[in-house]
């Protein structure tokens, strides 16, 4: 992996590539078998939604605390505990079957519904990267991030399959299959542990040390004001729910579903590593824009498909477009702020992200329990939509430091 970072790369990004791959991974599988695991419990599916809306909350809870202390403590000691979490989490759902306990583990643990990453590790990793890099190799390496993350949980969407692999070749029950799934998921988390253990001290690093926001106050909570409305948008169709749409909808099985989302994941991937050369084109805030437009206008359509194969060839074209702005949005918050407010700005505008995308999931499970299948999709495209244009009037004369 190392050839494939930029010239001038810090080497401890190697290892966080490394560790968002493992995570990635892992994430990739439970979002495809999160709903079919709850619902083998005897949940309902807004019980389903709310589960998942919990998972996004106390991310976002966790977040908050990095942004507000993390600056008094080694983000070395964060990331290693967040690590241990990974592990603890992934074990309590393999043990749990009771509502209310697996609420709360949900709310405290690191389980990713959705494709994107909403862990505390996020901003812990993003303070690091953007110090790790200059310039366009910043925006490089961060697209570089992102395929590590969007590859691997395509891989691991496609490991969903597994569990059924396992039911008809071992003969053992579905249920033991699934909560094996999430002892992986512990031991994946206890990898991210030990692999992080090689990362350096702050104080071994050129990174400065980080302080809470101050000058770029105002320009992280606009940011922040705006990325929650995307994420409240993406929120209602998260990939656990989007699975779920998809089992309901068209009574697809669960490796069908992560054939899928692996092969989303691919071009995922290819427009990730597509995004730094538009970036270097258009600038990064058109990137962000014109790129989400049609993304969004391929869900609404998808929402009103009448057959399978259009829905999935609908969603596989909005996957193609999806995530460029990811690595674009990322490398313009890292670059809108002063070093040392870095990994507050990541913290901050992660966490209005993951309290309104915390809205959605129980929101979709309503809907999709009441019949209304197609409004989470055609919602969540209007919103996104609204975004963009929102994004692009507030700051297209906005001249970001070189």
């Amino acid at each position: 992996m190392t050839r494939l970072l930029p010239a001038g790369t810090a080497p401890q990004a190697r290892l966080l590539l490394l560790g968002r791959a493992l995570r990635a991974w892992a994430d990739g599988y439970v979002a495809v078998l999160l709903p079919a695991y709850l619902l083998m419990l005897g949940f309902s599916t807004w019980q389903v939604g709310l589960l998942s809306a919990a998972t996004l909350l106390g991310s976002a809870l966790a977040t908050l605390a990095v942004g507000a202390w993390g600056h008094r403590i080694d983000s070395r000691r964060l990331l290693l505990a967040a690590g241990l979490l990974m592990a603890a989490t992934g074990l309590a759902f393999a043990w749990l079957s009771a509502f209310w306990p697996l609420l709360l583990v949900a709310f405290v643990g690191t389980l990713n519904p959705g494709s994107g990453d909403v862990s505390l590790f996020l901003p812990l990793e993003h303070a690091r990267l953007a110090h790790a890099a200059q310039g366009g190799a910043r925006t490089a390496l961060f697209a570089r991030y992102g395929v590590a993350g969007t590859l691997f949980a395509a891989a691991g969407a496609l490991a969903a399959g597994l569990p059924d692999w396992l039911v008809t070749n071992a003969g053992i029950s579905r249920l033991v299959a699934l909560r094996g799934m999430f002892v992986l998921y512990a031991v994946v988390g206890f990898s991210v542990w030990l692999l992080y253990r090689h990362l350096p001290h702050a104080h071994e690093t050129a990174q400065p040390p980080p302080a809470p926001l101050g000058p770029s106050r105002r320009t992280v909570v606009k940011l922040a004001a705006l990325f929650s409305v995307d994420a409240f948008a993406g929120g209602l169709v998260v990939n656990t729910l989007l699975a779920l749409w998809l089992f309901q909808r068209f009574h697809l099985l669960p490796g069908a579903v992560g054939l899928f989302f692996f092969c989303a994941g691919l071009l995922a991937t290819a427009s990730l590593l597509a995004a730094p050369r538009v970036a270097r084109r258009i600038g990064l805030l058109n990137t962000m824009v014109f790129t989400h437009i049609p993304s969004s206008i391929f869900l609404m359509l998808a929402a009103l498909a009448p057959s399978a194969p259009l829905a999935l060839g609908l969603l596989l074209a909005r996957a193609a477009l999806s995530q460029m702005d990811v690595p674009t949005r990322n490398a313009y918050v890292m670059a809108a702020v002063t070093p040392p407010e870095r990994t507050a700005a990541a913290s901050y505008t992660a966490v209005p992200r993951s309290l309104a995308a915390a809205l959605g999931p129980t929101l979709t499970g309503a809907m999709l329990g009441a019949g209304w299948l197609a409004l989470p999709l055609l919602a969540c495209g209007i919103l996104k939509i609204g975004y963009d244009l929102m994004l692009l009037m507030s700051f297209q004369h906005v001249r970001l430091p070189s």
